[in-house]
């Protein structure tokens, strides 16, 4: 005799109520758990059952995709890629590691991880003719519009790896970029101030590799710090990806119509190269510049108190992170071995930076709305160490957040339920009218 089953029915499917007031017509809308994080009002159908859009300026409470990369809590002051924390990964891992966390969901193996490192290596190099758009800018031109220009410039020497619909030319397009960055953001550097490019080295690492490309000279032998290649594979890896930013949603939008790659990637530093975006860490050097000296530093700070006084002081708090930034915390701690290393402690600028974190870390106003000091503020303050002009500040930046857009076009591609991006609109311009021939206007 079989005995029937007495499990509980599986529960109904969430859904929340949307009603017009003017008709007193309801639908009900499905809603999706999240692993973490809020869930999700499905609205797909909403146009189609209803005849509304839904209208978010600036998509800020939209969910544009369904991801398992990277996930931020601004509240509790959590940001995880692939579920691991992000000061575990900057205290254990390297940016290696992590781009291949990144791009395979997985930490490696011992034999991946060496398999990776040597894909990576070998595709440093770039394409020789590229040499030749380098010369075609101007010698003061800002080395993200170089950056731009070059990395859309790729699709055009890289025929083998355009193929968005083949799983290994996706790979081998994602390693060329990862790989090639570096050597392109150095040459960008290089071609600004004057000197020859220094080809990558195989016997690198990839942060000491870009830091021998960007400051060494065929004139002399040049020999990495270990302290400032650890804080700068640092600096990458906590730059690596940040969820749905703009500049990554604008890889997404556009890898969405089925651009390559490398257009994809050119698109992304386009947006990254926006000053509300990629630029908060050139932005603190420019407060440093303004407030001048220690002494007046009680005054700067009563004006960022103060509402009605257009100052703010950045560098501190964060968009995302109510709380504080977990990145900041690891970035301090390699902002003052860069500093110990270098022994600069006494510059001026630096100087009035660390008296900076020192009062803002103990003023009750600060500590009290948790405007701690994020990781632009140390990021800024270490590069300018290392002997990074500010307009290269952003060009790091986007050399770290490769992997991440990488990694999000290529979620993307392999997304069954992706399409074409079509945001809507809420018009508010004219209706419908004739036209006035030339000659009958006033």
């Amino acid at each position: 005799m079989t005995q029937k089953s007495s499990a509980a029915p599986a529960p109904s499917p969430r859904t929340v109520t949307v009603t017009d007031n003017s008709t007193g017509k309801s639908w009900e809308l499905p809603v999706h758990e999240a692993v973490l994080g809020p869930a999700v009002v499905d609205v797909r159908q909403l146009y189609g059952t209803t005849g509304l859009f839904t209208f978010d300026p600036g998509f800020t409470s939209t969910g544009s995709c369904e991801s398992k990369i990277t996930f931020i809590d601004g509240d509790e002051g959590v940001l995880l890629h692939r579920g691991y924390r992000i000061e575990d990964l900057a205290e254990h891992s390297d940016f290696m590691e992590v781009c291949y966390l990144l791009l395979h969901g997985e930490l490696p193996s011992a034999a991946e991880k060496q398999g990776f490192e040597q894909t990576i290596t070998y595709h440093t190099m770039l394409h020789e003719q590229l040499t030749y758009f380098y010369r075609g800018f101007r010698r003061d031109a800002h080395p993200m519009a170089i950056m731009v220009g070059v990395v859309g410039a790729l699709s055009a020497f890289y025929h083998d790896s355009t193929d968005i619909s083949d799983p290994h030319q996706r790979m081998v397009a994602s390693h060329r970029l990862i790989a090639k960055m570096p050597t392109i953001a150095a040459m960008a550097y290089k071609f600004s101030i004057g000197q020859p490019f220094v080809y990558p080295r195989n016997d690198l690492d990839y942060a000491a590799n870009f830091l021998h490309m960007t400051f060494s000279v065929p004139a002399e032998a040049y020999k990495v710090s270990p302290v400032l290649a650890r804080a700068m594979d640092r600096i990458l890896i906590l730059h690596a990806d940040h969820e749905q930013n703009a500049s990554t949603s604008t890889v997404r939008i556009s890898g969405s119509s089925g651009a390559n790659p490398f257009a994809c990637i050119a698109a992304g530093i386009a947006s990254l190269w926006g000053p509300a975006h990629g630029g908060a860490n050139e932005a603190v050097l420019a407060m440093l510049q303004e407030i001048g000296t220690k002494e007046r530093i009680p005054e700067f700070i009563e004006r960022a108190k103060d509402k009605n006084d257009p100052f703010r002081l950045m560098g501190f708090g964060h968009r995302v992170y109510k709380n504080y930034d977990p990145r900041a915390s690891v970035m301090r701690k390699s902002c003052h071995e860069v500093l110990d290393e270098l022994g600069i402690k006494d510059e001026p600028l630096l100087a009035l930076a660390m008296e900076l974190e020192r009062i803002a870390l103990e003023d009750d106003y600060f500590v009290e709305k948790k405007l701690f000091p994020n990781v632009d503020f140390y990021s800024g303050i270490i590069l300018k160490a290392m002997g990074f002009p500010t307009s290269m500040f952003t060009v790091l930046f986007a050399v770290a957040r490769t992997v991440g857009w990488v990694a999000q076009w290529k979620e993307m591609i392999e997304d069954p339920s992706q399409k074409i991006s079509r945001p809507r609109q809420l018009y508010t311009g004219h209706a419908q009218r004739d036209f006035v021939p030339l000659s009958q206007r006033d």
